[in-house]
């Protein structure tokens, strides 16, 4: 071979070494681009809500209702997409009316122990929950007396959307079924088991 020619593939050679050597510096310098984090619904939150107690569907907003405002605190543990919790709440309940035998019989205050249970859709959860609901009841129209503060029990559901700072909105509707709710009327003293629901929207704040 002569001179000449190998001098040509030499110089071939060392023009290729050098693109092949450019683009891995290329690559080498960069910048290297990585996923978000997914969103944690774990940890600890406090917050308040608003809405409505009512006695029966469909008309949430009749009369007959009261205004539910109260407040909330938890904490839940997220595992995968499945996440899952605990919450206690307190709840001022207006005065939502329930017809018994011989009167009416009002719900005022509503303290929970619940258990939660979702999906996690990134930062939207959706979740189902139940628990223990203690409900103080007062006297309403021809009534004499009352239980007072009556236990039953609370299932519900609800969805909670996050945002950023720690905040989420979440809208929860819960169904409180409370059994042997004791009346005193002109016609006697009778038991009733008080059916109720309430729909409300909330914040909280996570941390």
């Amino acid at each position: 071979m002569s001179s000449q020619k190998m001098i040509a593939l030499a110089g071939t050679a060392l023009a290729l070494a050098a693109c092949l050597n450019g683009s891995a510096m290329a690559a080498d310098l960069s910048p290297a681009y990585n996923d978000a984090p997914a969103f944690q619904w774990s940890g600890a939150y406090f917050g308040a809500h608003g809405g409505t107690a009512f006695t029966r569907m469909p008309n949430p907003f009749a009369d007959r209702n009261g205004f539910d405002a109260g407040v909330q605190a938890g904490y839940n543990v997220q595992m995968g997409p499945a996440v899952l919790g605990a919450e206690v709440e307190g709840s001022y309940l207006g005065g939502a009316e329930h017809d018994v035998r011989g009167g009416k019989v009002k719900e005022k205050w509503r303290a929970a122990a619940k258990a939660k249970a979702g999906l996690s859709f990134d930062q939207t959860l959706v979740f189902g929950t139940g628990g223990v609901a203690l409900t103080k009841f007062e006297k309403g129209d021809n009534l004499t007396d009352s239980s007072g503060w009556k236990t039953g029990y609370l299932v519900g559901a609800g969805i909670e959307q996050a945002f950023a700072g720690g905040l989420s909105a979440k809208v929860e509707y819960d169904y409180i079924r409370t059994p042997d709710v004791e009346t005193t009327t002109a016609l006697g003293t009778s038991k009733s088991t008080i059916a109720s629901h309430e729909l409300k929207a909330g914040v909280n704040y996570r941390f």
